[in-house]
């Protein structure tokens, strides 16, 4: 049976069993069932005549995102591309290309490095959109499906290929997902979106997406074992949970499809706040979640002794490793060397540096982390030093201070309409000044998102801070929540509320107290 043939048995994204109810749909289930956003592609040279105020707002808010394209009310009329680099990999050569488009912007133009090793473009007119994704098809970038309720993009480990400790390279796996899920049988209508990770190494921490395959061993062969339902959001959040299913490599792939095909079909419509995949989960129970998705698979042409039970133990046992500084490669004679990107935000003038560094003294190939640093790789060990003298490095180092190397944020109430503070800029400032105030013993992962919806993860971090209001001397003002105790070791632990609305103005001395009780900081001026 083909994929199309398995789809059609299986009914179409939406649809009630025979002989039951159909379910009562959200308003945003009906604009998505209406139309397909994927079909405005060929629209778009069209829609920027049009100019972005004619648009109904589905269009504009809704359908505009199968194309990777987001309306910011916060910055009317200037829009934001999310790309899809599967596994945070991108060349010198396509990385230029968007220097010259966000350089297009002027003063409007940015890029943000994602938590999920990715990046999004900032500033752009409606009427730049039909050129640039013509622009972006020719170097082998898309931004098909990076946003909305889609499978967002796929996140490997950011050393695959390079890295001394790898059980297995992830890049030709995670490609090989985002093949089949971006093709013509992939799907084009979730009830949520979807995270899918591949890991790959000893430190690669997955469990917050809604499906991980971690490395792990059956009867002496190594393959994966499948994770499910991890998820952050405003009212729930959890770290996935064992599948009981263990997968070879190249199963990967058309299985991700099935777990999607079951999801566009059972997952919950009516209810925004409980449809991601972990409340079907429970829906169902475990087993009988797992029962359907190998039926699915087996539907779409998997063997039938293809997957094998398992009881979920996997390679990966510690934290993820702070990848800025210089490094031994796998490869004799040569390294890679990690910069610190602060917050994740880069204008065009560091970008093109960055395609400077990566041909002048790599092999034009540069990595993007889910902590929202870049990596140069293939450096000659015996250039490593000239390139640490480069002048990029001055705002980019190698060697940060113990908390900017760690930090983590959303994009903010700069861009983000949903964010109750500057996250990125607040951040900047207070760990600069902590940094002043303290040594610390060791790097401390501070995780900043500023709403609810937990875009910068908080509960990951060690240290995590959510944007709120507090009350100050009789006013509103803007603050943080304050999390503590996120883990991301052999033991994963997500951080739990310790304060709940800290003006920003006093983050400082909270936070200082809290990193000398907690994390064995000491003040540099000697005070208690």
């Amino acid at each position: 049976m083909s994929v199309s043939e398995a789809a059609a048995f299986h009914g179409a994204a939406g649809e009630p069993p025979l002989g039951t109810a159909a379910p009562r749909l959200t308003k945003l289930e009906l604009a998505k069932s209406s139309f397909c956003g994927l079909d405005l592609a060929s629209r778009l040279d069209e829609l920027g005549r049009m100019g972005w105020e004619s648009l109904d707002e589905a269009t504009l808010t809704i359908h505009l995102k199968w194309l990777g394209i987001f309306f910011r009310p916060v910055t009317p009329g200037r829009f934001m591309v999310r790309l899809r680099l599967p596994n945070g990999v991108i060349r010198a050569d396509q990385l230029e290309v968007l220097a010259e488009v966000v350089d297009r912007c002027g003063d409007h133009g940015s890029a943000d490095i994602t938590t999920r090793q990715n990046l999004q473009l900032r500033g752009l007119l409606l009427e730049d959109m039909a050129p640039l994704m013509e622009c972006l098809e020719r170097v082998g970038l898309t931004s098909r499906q990076s946003g909305h309720d889609n499978p967002r993009n796929i996140t490997g480990n950011p050393l695959a290929g390079i890295d001394p400790d790898e059980f297995v390279d992830t890049r030709p796996i995670v490609e090989a997902i985002q093949a089949i899920l971006l093709g013509p049988d992939g799907p084009r209508n979730l009830p949520r979106k979807f995270n899918v990770a591949v890991a790959g190494a000893p430190d690669s921490f997955l469990l917050h997406n809604d499906l991980a395959f971690l490395p792990a061993f059956y009867k002496g062969e190594l393959g994966f074992t499948v994770m499910v339902g991890g998820f952050f959001s405003a009212q729930r959040n959890e770290l996935a949970i064992p599948l009981g299913l263990w997968l070879r490599a190249e199963q990967l792939p058309l299985f991700t499809l099935a777990v999607l095909r079951h999801y566009e079909r059972s997952g919950d419509r009516t209810t925004r706040t409980r449809s991601r995949v972990m409340y079907l989960i429970e829906a169902l129970g475990l087993d009988a979640y797992r029962a359907e998705v190998v039926e699915t698979w087996r539907a779409l042409g998997a063997g039938p002794g293809d997957g094998v039970l398992h009881d979920g133990s996997h390679l990966v046992s510690r934290a993820p490793r702070d990848l800025c500084g210089v490094y031994p490669q796998k490869q004799p004679e040569l390294c890679w060397v990690g910069l610190n990107v602060p917050m994740g935000r880069l204008d065009s003038a560091a970008l093109y540096a960055l395609v400077g560094l990566a041909r002048g003294y790599g092999n034009g190939e540069l990595r993007f982390t889910e902590s929202q640093n870049v990596l140069i790789v293939d450096v000659p060990s015996q250039r490593a030093q000239a390139l640490l003298a480069e002048p990029l490095l001055q705002r980019f180092p190698s060697d940060p201070g113990p908390l900017v190397a760690e930090a983590v944020s959303c994009t903010g109430n700069h861009y983000c309409g949903l964010a109750l503070i500057p996250t990125k800029s607040t951040a900047l400032a207070v760990l600069a000044e902590l940094e002043q105030r303290l040594v610390l013993p060791e790097s401390v992962r501070n995780h900043w998102t500023g709403c609810p919806n937990a875009c910068g993860q908080p509960y990951m971090g060690q240290i995590g801070l959510m944007g709120a209001k507090a009350r100050q001397d009789g006013q509103m003002v803007e603050a943080v929540k304050i999390f503590l105790g996120g883990s991301m070791a052999d033991d994963p632990q997500l951080a739990v509320l310790h304060e709940k609305a800290v003006p920003l103005s006093e983050l400082p001395d909270v936070l200082e107290t809290l990193l000398v009780e907690h994390f064995g900081a000491s003040r540099r001026n000697g005070s208690a």
